[in-house]
């Protein structure tokens, strides 16, 4: 019989990197929704949509004149009232001078009064004077505390006023790109609503979010252990192990302090620098946790692997050009690759094309010999 045509390759003993494949999402470092904390009439929008923006950039401005007005009067109310401690202040020293002199002469004329000299109607004329003075400085210091307090309530009323004049500007609060603007000039703004006014989102770095099942875990925690596990991003059309992929590379940040009972997995973070943007919050992508290298493992190419109703297998073409069915025990996948943890040995000839016309001793012709 003429053997039939295939194409083959040889296992080889090599080295395969240890990975967890899984998919992702991408998320921002951080996102900052817009929200003014002040009422009034958006004058000023000093951005585009899109436009990236830095700390501190001016984003919006509202209406200042009815917060001006609100300070100016806070600011006058707190004059007033340090004008009025000053008056007290006045007062007490001029009430203290005099009692000084009213209790000279009570003492005085006390003293006379032993000797007989002044009568006694007059020396409680000049105790009542003195006494008269002790209880006006008394009334002049609460005055003062009076005019403390007023100068306290109304500078807080000043701080206030100030604060919101401030917040009728709305700068920026971080490094990033703006996104969908939901106000237009000339619009009335309200203090805290609802919808943002407009979203920033930091995209360098990026998150990337994507769990793994919970077998995983422990191989994730010792590797981990033993220094930073680095992760690959593919994004847009790329997956794992295609000809010609550059990935978008991170590390590991971030694992989850619990699993998730309702599906076995547990959600993991990488972060990555993204400076070229090639990733984007929102998006959707393959994600390759490298978490060490296996060496010496058996690899063939994954098109040689065939599933039967004893498990997976594989054609091997002996040395008088006939095949034999092989069980296997198949391993991880290394790219376009698998390894093989039992069943083959580095050297043999597998069948990676044209398994559909084979049974187990017949010949076949090498048309293509595959490369790993």
């Amino acid at each position: 019989m003429p053997g039939v045509p295939v194409t083959v390759a040889k296992a080889v003993e090599t080295s395969v990197p240890v990975e967890v494949h899984a998919i992702g999402n991408v998320e921002a470092w951080s996102s900052v929704q817009i929200k003014s904390q002040v009422a009034g009439i958006l004058t000023h929008v000093d951005f585009t949509e899109g436009q990236e923006v830095r700390k501190g950039q001016l984003l919006f401005q509202i209406d200042p004149r009815p917060y001006q007005d609100t300070y100016n009067q806070a600011a006058a109310a707190v004059a007033r009232d340090q004008a009025q401690l000053q008056q007290a202040q006045a007062n007490q020293a001029r009430d203290e001078a005099q009692f000084q002199n009213a209790e000279v002469l009570a003492n005085r004329y006390a003293a006379l009064l032993k000797d007989g000299v002044v009568s006694k109607e007059q020396n409680e004329s000049y105790a009542t004077t003195a006494n008269m003075q002790r209880e006006a400085i008394r009334s002049d210091q609460a005055a003062i505390a009076q005019a403390r307090a007023a100068i306290q309530a109304d500078t807080a009323n000043l701080n206030a006023a100030e604060l919101n004049l401030e917040f009728c500007k709305i700068t920026s609060p971080l490094d990033g790109r703006t996104g969908n603007l939901a106000v237009k000039e000339g619009n009335l703004v309200k203090a805290q609503a609802d919808n943002a006014m407009v979203t920033i989102n930091q995209i360098e770095p990026v998150y990337a979010t994507f769990s793994v099942p919970e077998t995983y875990l422990p191989d994730i925690r010792r590797f981990s252990a033993q220094g930073k596990l680095q992760v690959e991003a593919y994004a847009g059309a790329q997956t794992p192990g295609s000809v010609g992929q550059t990935p978008t590379l991170g590390e590991l940040s971030f694992i989850d302090n619990s699993v998730n009972a309702a599906t076995g997995t547990i959600q993991i973070k990488g972060t990555f620098g993204n400076t070229d943007r090639k990733l984007w919050p929102g998006q959707f992508i393959n994600v390759v946790l490298r978490l060490a290298t296996a060496h010496n493992v058996i690899v063939v190419p994954s098109e040689a692997i065939q599933t039967g109703q004893q498990g997976q297998f594989a054609f091997v073409v002996s040395d008088k050009g006939t095949v034999q069915i092989r069980p296997i025990k198949v391993g991880q996948a290394a790219g376009r690759n698998t390894v093989i943890e039992n069943g083959l040995a580095a050297g043999e000839t597998v069948v990676t094309d044209g398994q559909m016309l084979l049974a187990p001793g017949a010949p076949v012709r090498i048309v293509k010999t595959a490369s790993l």
